[in-house]
Order: C-alpha cells, then structure tokens, then sequence
C-alpha cells in the first residue's frame, strides 16, 4: 500500500468512521467481560457543537477507547436533553415569524410544531460529536422525551407523589418573565447591580406627619399593603396603631411592628408587598395581610398598576419615580448597589411570584447522597476541592420546585376532578386516574371527561436526574439484563456548573431506585476560555466554529490542542496555537512512519548500537506507560498525554530514529526493523485514545488487517519491569551526546567529519553506551585515557571530563580568548554568589531553598572553572 507523503486528515477522518460504525466496535451488548460504562452529559436536543462540548466529549472518547483496548466492554450513551424553556422559547419565536400566537393555538397544535422543529433541528449536534472522533454506541442514542423515557418520569413522579415526597402548595417562587415559567434557586445566578435606593414619604392618615421608606423597586407600591417598623426603635413608636396612605393608589394601609425590621438600613421603616418578596410574604402570613399581585405573567403591571396597566416594570419604574417627585413624594435617591437575581436560560431578571406549585422534598431523599461522597467516598469527585461546594449545596437543600408553565415537556400526571384544592389525584394514565377519583370523590359517575389534567409540565432536570437509570429502561423494567449489567456506570465527564443541578441529583436518584451509586467517578472539567481569560460566548465573538477548527487543524489536531492544557476542574485558556501544536505532532509521527517505512530491509546482523537503542526504548515506553496509568488512575488525562507526547517526539523520533537509522543508502537489518515496528504499534495504541484518526490510518498502512486486528480494538499494552540501569546509562550518554554536538556547533565542525574523544572515566561508566555515543556524534574512536589531554576543547558530565582534539582550521589565539572571556565572568559570577552567601542576615533570613540554590550556584560555578582552566591549560 503506497503511503501519501502528507496526512490529510480530511480525506481519512470520515474513510476510518464509516469503517469504525459498519464494523459495529462501538456497539456493546452484555457479555462476560468487565463492562465500562459512560452516559453522556444529554446536550440541548437543538443545540449546536461548541467548545465546551469538545472538551467534554473528547475527555470521554479518551476513557471509553482506552477501556475498549484494555478489553473491557466499553458502552458509551449518546442522547440528547428536550430542553423545555430554550426548546419552547425557540418554537414560540419560530410561530411569531409565522404570524402565530401560542395564545391562539391548542397545547397539541403547539408540541405537533416542537415535534417538527425536534425533527428538523434535533441531533445535529449529535452529528458534529462524530466528525470529532466520540466513539458512541450510537445505536443506544436516547432523547428525554422518547415514550419509554417519558414513561419513567411519570412513573417516578408517581411513586414519590405515593411516598408523600411530592406535594402542591402556593409558594413565593422564582418567575422568570421571558420564559413565563418558574425556576428553581439553583437556576437563578445573581448579579451585583447598580441602581438606586428611592425614599418615598408616605402620609398618615388623619394628620400632616409622614414617614419616610427606603426601597429599590418603586412599581411596587402599588401592591404595599402595611408599613413595618420595629418595635425597639423609639424613632417611630409613637406610629404604633396608626394607619399610612400609599402614595399615588391612596390605599389606607396598617403601620405594623415586627423584630424583622433592620433599624439600621434605609430609614428603618420597611414597606411591606407580601405578593413580591418571600420575605414579605412571611410577614404577611404573620400578620395576616392582604395580598395584591400587581404583575402580569411577563412582568407588565396588570389592574392594580392603576394608569400604567399593561407596561414593562422597567418602564414603569421610571415613570413612577417621575410622578413620585412631581407630586412631592419622592424625598430623595441615592446610588446603590443591589443583588439581582437572573435567568440562566434567558438572562431576564426573575420576579418573586405567589403561584400554585409541585415541590419534591429533598431532606430525606438528600442524606445517602451526602454520605455516598463525603463520609464513605463510594463516589469520588476529581479534584476533591468540588466536595466543599457539594457539601455547602446538599446540606443546605431546598424542596426542589419541579413544576414549568410550559407546554414542551411530561405534562404533570394529577388529574382535576373538582373545584377545592385537595380535589385531584396522581397516577401514571388518565384511566388509572379515573378509578383513583371516583373512589376519592365517592362519586362512581365520574367519567373521563370530567377529568383535567394538570397543564404544567416538569422541570427538564426531573428527567435528566434518572439518566443513568432510564437509558437502561431501568425505572420501567428494575430487573432488567441491561441495567443489572450495566449499572452502575463507571465515570461521569461533565461541567462543575451542573454539580448540584444534574450530578448530585443522579446520586440522589440512584440510591432513591437502584439503592446504589450511579457512577463511581466524577470528573469535573474546567470552563473553556480565551486568551484573556474571559467565558467563550456568542456575544463577544471569541468563540471559535467548533467544526471550522476540526477543518483547519484535523479532528486529532483540535483533540491534542484542547488536552493540553486541560487540567482537571482547572479553567482552559483556549489558543489556536495550540490546535496547530497538535496537527504538527500529527505530522512528526506520519512523517516517522514514512521514514521507517522507506528504509530498506536485509538479513544483516543487528548492529550493537540498535540493540541498546531498542533495549533501552522498551525500558522507557515501560516507565512511561506506569506514567500513564498512574496519571489515569488520578484523572490527569492532560498529564497522561503529555507523557505520552515526550515519549513519542522526544524519546521515539528524536533519539531512537537515530540510534537505529542506518547510513546513507544503505539497508537496515530485519531483526531492528521488526523491533522498530513493533514498538511503533505499541506507541499507536497508547495514543489512539487521544488521536484515533490518524493512529487508525497509520496502523493500517504498516501491514494487511482484518477487521479484527483494526487498532480500535487493538490490545492496550501491560506494564512490564522497567530496566532502571538501562534508562540511567541513556541519560548520561545523552548529555556526552550533547557535550560533544555542542563543540559541533560552536567551532562550526560539519557532522561528516569524524572527531575523536577522550574520557577521564571518573566516575567509572560503563563503556556499553559508546557505539551509541560514536554513532550519534561521528566518532572514528573513543579512548579512555588516566590523565588531561593536552590542546583539546573538553567538558563535563557529572564526574567524567571529556576531550575533544582541535581539528581543522580552528583559529587557537580566537578560541583561547574566548575561553578566557567567559572564565572571566565566571569567576566574577562566582564573587557575587560568595558575596551573597558571606552576608550572614541574608543566610539567616532567607528561605531554606533560595539558600540551597545559591549554594548549587557557587558548585556549578567552581565546577565551571575548573573546565575552563583545563581548556586553556590544554590549548597552553
């Protein structure tokens, strides 16, 4: 097979993946190996490939292909998430350009069009995981609104609804007016803001005296229904009874008292709105206040915003304040800042809301989760300092809001069969419901269509927390093949962003219906930025096309660039720079390939100097490769591909390629080749989990394979014993290397031209390494001698002092002056270390290792000198 002389990734990415997906090596089916078993974080079913995503599921593919190699049953679980509000909002823009309100439609009209828009949109990104090499079982591919993932997530509500965990009630909750649903607390981020602090002088009523209150959001006035002082503060004891008028609505309401009031912000006297502050609303409840919503569901003001009826809050915030002070209430503003809570999904400011809501309690079901990480550390999280965030989340739980006024989702399985609020029930279909009714309302006449469903649908986290479970249809079937084998899964790759919303969640659910973990490992990747350490994001345009980096640099190439600089749970400095470092590594080790694949083979004997060089290799890819598992087996899959690059750039291309080179047109001996093969093979398989493309296309070219012997499912290599004297012997014949291409370069001596070297052996090394030495320097002898050699360039390593006669047209007088030049800033060198280490406050004073350091500086120095005076003895 002709090997190109360039790799293309382009014209083999898509050759090897079509061969991977026919040959079916991704697909698992329970056998009776060891399973390995990851499940994907489930994407938006509409999104699209960015960068964040890369890393992920690059870090995933690289622990589901090594587990392949090792020869476990690798499965991997595709799928995408229905994402209800970014789905539902994308939908209702795409009826809006149509001329359609969701208003105006049925709820079924409106999931026919989700359903279309899935279909067209839908999995694209699953499409784009491919082209970066992620080696799914793509038959598995789950989406969290397929019938039998739908199906678990009523099933689930239903039983905790039977448990008592689930329960309706009317809380103040977190409104997002965008997206015109709830949210739970975990999905509000909040931002420092700055804005103003309004004084407003409410009148008493019956006399000329006002009193004055401090708030941020003016609008809200209009829904005041007491003023609250505390009763401590003498400033306004004498309040105590009396009523104050709301300024503008000229509503009569109570002055209260309450230990709630901090005396010491604002003025010390709080408005008191129950329908717009949780904090309110406890007051309220208290002491039994009326309570008046002024808002419509997107956050314009309804009846009871009087003349502003049907405006933005914002706007009405303004034009408030405006009329406060024409109309001589408003006393004054001052600058200030203030907490305000945002919507992850569509970035709206939230607004507290009194509203009819599903709660799942999450105390009890909380503590096998807490102890499963940190007091019997069943599940481990990588790196351990995300424990700290856990533990503050998960002993602080709240009840999980989880329903959504939306209509894309499960629709919430209670069914209404009366007017007063206990008179509905739970079941898993409307005519399980209806028996549960009848029997409830003791009305045997009930029929379905007396029935109404709950129009909310669940939160897209309560499907997503049974993931590991119900992609194995484990909730429908418990006892099934597939999740008895399957689960628990093995590690989890995702964003600490979604520690609390999905991780802990999972766990929480595992030991809730399998009363076991589900995953034993946590990988908590870092956030991918840029150069200027600022999030990628569509807004500031400084996030790459995803597939236009796979296009320019190769799918390996982006692989390698974003791994190597990927720590664990540490942020990601993205650079270009760095995909371009991967696609030249890709093409040192095709160009390697295509140079032993040139060489000519012959029955010869096998030179000494490849013997050691092959020897040596093994003992290196040996201590590398318990490196590598050691680096795996800590989740340092950055460290482990580093190792990995030195070992191949440096240790591989660079040194053994040479040892083993043979001259100039001439053939190299088989026994060498076959050696040289072999452990090139052994190299594509430690990097194939990181570069599958082009490892796959090379071990392809190197002989015929079946389908059987396809790298892809190739065998890992095990660690041996590792030859520590063999590594050590190359290491110090690697700087004589050194020493002598030094002299090389600076007297311009040409590598054609043979030198010969003595050796002060005092450190008595062995010989052994010196065909290798003479080989990679040209040496035509090395000579051991008892004594300095005299008109010779030397130098040193460790003991030994090495001499290097002059040859050729070297100008002595020029070289003698150089020597005594740098001898001359050595010694000067050495005058101000003495200096430093002679000032007895700076050796007291100074850190043990600044101290240690001058000192190897001063034995550097001295052993500098010592080298130098022999040059120029030498040169006499």
């Amino acid at each position: 097979m002709e090997i190109p002389s360039k790799y293309e990734p382009h014209k083999v990415e898509s050759q090897w993946y079509d061969y991977w997906t026919e040959h079916k090596y991704f697909h698992s089916i329970p056998d009776d190996r060891e399973p390995y078993t990851i499940v994907i974080p489930p994407p938006n079913v509409t999104g699209v490939l960015h960068m964040g995503h890369m890393l992920n599921n690059t870090l995933q593919d690289v622990l589901i292909r090594r587990a392949r190699l090792m020869g476990k049953n690798a499965c991997w679980v595709p799928g995408t998430d229905h994402a209800s509000i970014a789905t539902e909002a994308k939908v209702v823009a795409k009826l809006k350009e149509q001329g359609i309100d969701k208003k105006d439609i049925s709820r079924e009209e409106f999931l026919k069009h989700a359903w279309d828009w899935t279909h067209e949109y839908g999995g694209v990104i699953l499409e784009q995981l491919k082209k970066l090499g992620c080696s799914c079982d793509w038959e598995r591919t789950k989406f969290t609104m397929d019938d039998n993932m739908s199906a678990s997530v009523i099933r689930v509500f239903v039983d905790l609804f039977n448990k008592g965990l689930i329960y309706r009630g009317c809380r103040m909750v977190n409104w997002d007016p965008e997206a015109k649903t709830t949210l739970s607390d975990e999905e509000v981020i909040y931002e420092e803001r700055q804005g103003l602090l309004y004084y407003l002088a409410y009148k008493i009523e019956g006399s000329d005296e006002t009193v004055t209150i401090a708030t941020t959001r003016p609008e809200t006035i209009l829904g005041d229904t007491a003023i609250c002082i505390n009763p401590n503060d003498g400033r306004y004891a004498h309040l105590r009874g009396k009523n104050a008028i709301v300024p503008i609505c000229n509503r009569v309401i109570p002055i209260i008292e309450d230990e709630y009031v901090d005396v010491e912000f604002g003025t010390g006297c709080l408005k008191v709105t129950p329908a717009h502050d949780i904090n309110d609303k406890a007051l309220g409840e208290k002491h039994h206040l009326e309570t008046i919503d002024i808002f419509n569901e997107d956050a314009s003001l309804n009846s009871f915003g009087l003349h502003y009826e049907g405006k933005d809050r914002f706007e009405v915030r303004k034009a408030i304040s405006k009329e406060l002070e024409e109309k001589g209430f408003l006393v004054k503003t001052e600058q200030h800042i203030n907490k305000v809570g945002t919507s992850e999904r569509t970035k709206a400011v939230i607004e507290p809301r009194l509203s009819d809501q599903w709660f799942l309690s999450m105390e009890q079901l909380a503590k096998p989760a807490i102890k499963a990480v940190l007091e019997d550390e069943d599940i481990k999280l990588f790196p351990k300092k995300f424990e700290n965030t856990y533990r503050h989340w998960m002993e602080n739980i709240r009840d999980w809001n989880i329903s959504r006024q939306l209509w894309w989702g499960q629709q919430i399985p209670a069914y209404y069969f009366g007017d007063g609020q206990d008179d509905f029930v739970v079941a898993e279909t409307k005519e399980a419901a209806l028996e549960l009714a009848k029997k409830k309302s003791k009305n045997s006449k009930l029929s379905l269509k007396d029935l109404k469903q709950d129009a909310d649908a669940l939160d897209t986290w309560f499907s997503s927390w049974l993931w590991p479970i119900s992609v194995f249809n484990g909730i429908l079937e418990p006892n099934n093949k597939e999740i008895e084998y399957y689960y628990p899964t093995n590690d989890l790759v995702t964003g600490p962003d979604i520690l609390f919303f999905w991780v802990a969640r999972m766990i929480i659910s595992g030991y809730e219906y399998r009363q076991e973990k589900p995953f034993e490992n946590v990988y908590l990747t870092g956030l991918v930025r840029d150069k200027q350490r600022r999030k990628m994001s569509k807004s500031l345009g400084n996030s790459p096309d995803a597939l236009q980096l796979i296009e320019d640099y190769g799918a390996d190439g982006v692989r390698v660039g974003l791994l190597l600089s990927s720590a664990a749970g540490n942020d990601l400095m993205f650079d270009e720079a760095l995909c371009q470092q991967g696609k030249n590594f890709a093409n040192k080790i095709w160009n390697g390939f295509r140079l032993v694949k040139g060489w000519e083979v012959a029955d010869l004997p096998q030179p000494e100097a490849s013997k050691l060089g092959i020897e040596w290799y093994t003992a290196k890819f040996n201590k590398t490769l318990a490196e590598i598992e050691d680096h795996f087996s800590k989740y340092r899959i950055s460290d482990a591909l580093m190792a990995i690059y030195k070992l191949v750039w440096d240790d591989y291309s660079s040194w053994l390629l040479e040892i083993i080179k043979p001259a100039y047109q001439q053939p190299i001996d088989r026994v060498t080749f076959d050696a040289v093969i072999h452990i090139f093979e052994e190299n594509l398989k430690l990097l194939h989990p990181f570069m599958p493309f082009l490892t796959e296309e090379v071990w392809q070219h190197i002989a015929d394979r079946t389908p059987e012997e396809a790298l892809v499912i190739a065998k890992w290599p095990r660690v041996q014993a590792v030859d520590e004297d063999l590594i050590e012997g190359f290491n110090f014949s690697s700087e004589v290397i050194a020493g002598v291409r030094t002299i090389r370069k600076e007297k311009n001596i040409p590598m054609k031209e043979a030198l010969q070297l003595s050796v002060l052996n005092d450190g008595d090394i062995s010989p052994n390494w010196d065909v290798v030495i003479a080989k990679l320097t040209n040496l035509s002898t090395i000579d051991y001698v008892d004594s300095a050699v005299d008109g010779a360039l030397t130098f040193r390593v460790k003991s030994n002092e090495y001499f290097v006669p002059m040859v050729g047209a070297i100008d002595i007088g020029a070289e003698i002056k150089k020597l005594e030049e740098e001898l001359e800033y050595t010694q000067g060198f050495l005058v101000s270390v003495r200096k430093k280490l002679s000032n007895e406050r700076f050796v007291n004073n100074a850190p043990e290792q600044v101290i240690a350091l001058e000192r190897q500086k001063e034995a550097d120095a001295l052993a500098k000198i010592e080298t130098l005076e022999k040059s120029l003895a030498s040169l006499g």
